[in-house]
């Protein structure tokens, strides 16, 4: 994989029998460091708006772990290890959100010319399940 990539992320969440689809297409850097794939980049909280700012988002994807950190108007970093809960702080403009993951399925795919992360989890805020979720992450030279 090269350095320069392009960060393909697709996810869907499941409410109350609604599908609700999200895609984001965004240009950044990959890394391979002490056994750990690196993806980095930057997007835009709120598309349009005069005071989005910039968004950096890392993916670190370990054995048995998948971490995604954000940092901007929104902050956050997730934990997804397979079946297992895990809680952290969602902190906005509007204030913290306690948000919990429980991975039911993480799958890693790697070669020459792509990474595949499917990421399947439920969602919880402040102790009430929100919905499932599923994320594709695909990255591909640029």
């Amino acid at each position: 994989m090269t350095k320069d990539i392009l960060v393909s992320i697709t996810g869907l969440q499941f409410e109350m029998n609604e599908e609700e689809a999200v895609e984001v297409i965004s240009v950044g850097e990959y890394y391979y460091k002490n056994g750990k794939h690196y993806i980095i980049y930057e997007d835009m909280l709120i598309e349009g708006a005069e005071d989005a700012g910039l968004t950096k988002n890392t993916i670190k994807i370990g054995p048995g772990q998948v971490d995604i950190m954000k940092k901007g108007a929104g902050t956050v970093h997730m934990m997804f290890e397979q079946n297992k809960k895990n809680m952290t702080y969602y902190n906005t403009p509007f204030g913290d959100l306690l948000i919990g993951l429980y991975t039911t399925n993480m799958d890693f795919q790697e070669s020459e010319e792509e990474l595949l992360l499917t990421l399947e989890y439920a969602l919880d805020i402040n102790g009430n399940h929100v919905s499932d979720c599923n994320i594709v992450i695909k990255v591909n030279p640029r």
